[in-house]
């Protein structure tokens, strides 16, 4: 693609990337997200200051580790009245002791808790521009925050947002297009759950080694790396290795049904597979399992008997 073409789909309209049923493409994701989720204690709270704290501390250190620094800090400093009255020594020590990265986040957040305190009378501010004007508070971290707490931001776009937005719907790598799909696809006034089911996608479904299968993507149906096997991304600039995989394989069948209405395994191999032989290494009896697999999945229906399948509306 050249630059002028690829200028020109950036300006496309944001709808323009999304399937026709967008609908059906949110509800899929929020009904994923709400059935099985990794349990971080901050998604259980929608306390400010407490998610203000995981959210600082979760700046490129591993969830895994936030979890008992985050439970520590609370512990010694519950409110933001406790943690502007605290020494600062004493809270750049604790961020150095659990390894939390650099120590200027803790002299920031000792000074936003300090601003909360003097400028708000205690009471976090609600929406990201506010947020904002707290110190160390950049756009990411107040959007977060009047997200999670408030159920009252914009959508989420970190660079797990953007490698599903990129593989799913083909969005090109522009930062403002990116920004305004993810705006488009977020439901109206439901921050809170779509920003964390989308990320929650990104971190487990969707990274850098996509896990489609194995994590039950939601998506699979609409997504275009699914379907072309396709896996590159804006932080995934050479192609994994799934030339031929399995995984690949149940993609092309899933694009290929999703423009037929119904197809005989003979007429959809060749489709799938270039080196498709009924009675080959790759012929009926491969397609059938396949196709069985994706049966069991809810994605395709396949009729043994017939020889025919088709996608599951």
């Amino acid at each position: 693609m050249s630059d002028a073409d690829a200028e020109t789909e950036a300006d496309a309209p944001a709808e323009a990337f999304l399937p026709d049923d967008a609908d059906a493409v949110r509800e899929a994701l929020v009904a994923w997200y709400e059935a099985d989720h990794r349990d971080f204690p901050w998604r259980r709270t929608d306390d400010p200051y407490e998610i203000l704290v995981s959210e600082v501390m979760s700046q490129q250190t591993q969830l895994s580790r936030v979890v008992d620094a985050w439970e520590a800090f609370l512990e010694r400093w519950p409110t933001t009245a406790d943690l502007a009255a605290a020494d600062r020594a004493d809270v750049v020590g604790f961020w150095s002791d659990h390894s939390l990265g650099y120590n200027n986040r803790a002299k920031y957040l000792h000074e936003a808790a300090g601003q909360v305190e003097s400028e708000y009378g205690g009471e976090f501010p609600e929406s990201p521009d506010e947020l904002s004007e707290l110190m160390g508070v950049g756009p990411y971290t107040a959007n977060a925050v009047a997200s999670f707490a408030f159920d009252n931001g914009n959508a989420v776009v970190d660079t797990n947002v953007k490698r599903v937005l990129y593989r799913a719907f083909d969005v090109p790598d522009d930062d403002d297009t990116f920004e305004r799909v993810a705006a488009e696809l977020m439901p109206e006034g439901e921050s809170r759950v779509w920003n964390n089911a989308i990320m929650e996608l990104g971190g487990v479904a969707c990274e850098k080694t996509p896990a489609c299968d194995g994590a039950g993507c939601p998506w699979r149906e609409w997504c275009h790396a699914y379907g072309t096997g396709d896996f590159t991304a804006p932080d995934v600039p050479t192609q994994p290795d799934f030339e031929g995989s399995r995984r690949q394989m149940r993609g092309r069948v899933v694009n290929v049904l999703g423009a037929s209405e119904e197809i005989a395994l003979d007429e959809l191999g060749p489709k799938v597979r270039v080196d498709y032989a009924p009675d080959g290494e790759y012929g009926r009896d491969w397609l059938a399992d396949l196709l069985a697999d994706l049966d069991d999945d809810g994605l395709v229906d396949y009729d043994e008997s017939a020889g025919v399948a088709s996608l599951r509306k």
